[in-house]
C-alpha cells in the first residue's frame, strides 16, 4: 500500500495521509448469477443509502425508467451487497484524523432503543460505527478496541461525561487527552442528525443486522460524499458519488 501526503485546510487543518488505490478487478464477481446487471443493482443501493426513500420509493423510481423490480428484492440488494462494497472501499481511505469525538445516539430496532457508537475525526470523517443494546463499559471497550486496531491511537478524544466512555479511554488509550468540556463535542452529535434524517423514513427497523448494515452503509455513503476515499477522484462534481460507486463494483 503507497501512501501520499496532502495539506488539508480550514478547521484541523494539516497534514494528513492519503493512500493510493489501485483497484483490482476481480475473476468471480458478487453480481454473477442475479437477474439484474451490476449497474442496476448498484444504482438502487446508492438510492437508497443517500436519499430518504424507502425500498417502496426506490421501486417506484426504477419502475419510472422501465426496470421493474420488486421492493422486497431491492432490500435483499440493500443487505447482500453494502457491507461489500464498504469492505471494497477500505483500501481506498484516507488515514483519519488525531482528534476524534465519539457520541453514542439511540435508535430503535424493533420497539427496542439500541445505542449506536459513532466518532467522527476533525476532517468530518466518520471512523467507526457500533451498534450496542447496552451503553456501558463493555460496548464501550468494544467500539475503542475496533476503531483503534484499524487507525491506531488519536492524540485527543472529544466526549461528553459518561462514564463508562471516561473508563474505556482511560483504559485503553491513556495517552490520549480526554476533552469533555461542554459543546466540545457539537460536531457529532450534530452529525448524528444526519443518520437519524436517513432512518426516519423506514418506518421502523426491524432486526439488529438489519439495522446495523444500514448504519454502516450510511457511513460509507457520508463518507464518500465527503471526499474521505480516492474514488471518483477524476469524475465531475455532480458524479462523484456515482463514479465512485461504480468503481467499488468492479472489485467485488
Amino acid at each position: 500500500m503507497h501512501w501520499r501526503i496532502v495539506a488539508v485546510g480550514g478547521e484541523g487543518g494539516g497534514m494528513r495521509l492519503r493512500r493510493s488505490c489501485p483497484l483490482p478487478v476481480v475473476p468471480n464477481s458478487a453480481f454473477k448469477g442475479f437477474r439484474f446487471p451490476p449497474e442496476i443493482i448498484v444504482l438502487a443501493v446508492r438510492w437508497y443509502l443517500r436519499y430518504g426513500l424507502s425500498y417502496r420509493d426506490v421501486e417506484e423510481l426504477l419502475g419510472e425508467r422501465q426496470i421493474e423490480v420488486d421492493h422486497v428484492t431491492i432490500y435483499r440488494w440493500v443487505q447482500r451487497f453494502t457491507p461489500l462494497l464498504a469492505d471494497a472501499a477500505v483500501p481506498c481511505r484516507h488515514g483519519v484524523g488525531d482528534r476524534w469525538y465519539v457520541d453514542e445516539p439511540y435508535v430503535k430496532v424493533a420497539c427496542t432503543w439500541r445505542y449506536v457508537y459513532r466518532a467522527v475525526d476533525q476532517y468530518g470523517q466518520i471512523i467507526d460505527v457500533l451498534m450496542s443494546a447496552r451503553r456501558d463499559l463493555q460496548a464501550a471497550r468494544r467500539f475503542f478496541t475496533t476503531a483503534l486496531r484499524a487507525h491506531g491511537d488519536p492524540v485527543e478524544v472529544v466526549t461528553d461525561r459518561a462514564p463508562a466512555l471516561r473508563a474505556a479511554i482511560e483504559g485503553l488509550i491513556p495517552a490520549a487527552f480526554h476533552n469533555t468540556e461542554q459543546h466540545a463535542n457539537n460536531r457529532v452529535e450534530c452529525d448524528h442528525g444526519r443518520l437519524k434524517a436517513r432512518l426516519r423514513p423506514m418506518r421502523g427497523l426491524k432486526r439488529d443486522q438489519t439495522a446495523m448494515v444500514i448504519i454502516r452503509g450510511h457511513a460509507l455513503m457520508q463518507n464518500i460524499r465527503r471526499g474521505h476515499y480516492e474514488l471518483g477522484i477524476d469524475a465531475r462534481r455532480h458524479r462523484h458519488v456515482e463514479t465512485a460507486f461504480i468503481e467499488l463494483a468492479h472489485t467485488i
